[in-house]
């Protein structure tokens, strides 16, 4: 089976929530029968840190994201990227089986 990236936004009182939250709906929406190409296929995150410049500038955002799910966020099977967009709400990325 292959792999792909995928993103998505989470809403939760902290990170662990939205998750949580992030993957429940990608189960629904996408099945549990695996290699959903989503954040359904992951069991875990990571946080990561982008400057105020990187969250407030949409290229600068996505070029940032780009190169940790390149680097850091590149394995199918491993964690996904987690960053703190404003206090309720974490945009999830990285790889996935699919």
């Amino acid at each position: 089976m292959g792999a792909t990236n995928f993103a998505c936004i989470g809403k939760g009182k902290d990170a662990k929530e939205a998750f949580s939250n992030a993957r429940s709906e990608a189960l629904y929406e996408y099945g549990h029968g695996g290699y959903t190409g989503s954040i359904a296929e992951k069991d875990g995150f990571k946080l990561v840190t982008l400057t105020e410049a990187e969250k407030n500038s949409p290229n600068l955002f996505h070029a940032k994201i780009d190169e940790l799910t390149d680097n850091e966020f590149s394995d199918k099977w491993g964690e996904a990227g987690c960053v703190k967009m404003k206090e309720d709400t974490y945009y999830f990325f990285g790889m996935a089986s699919c």
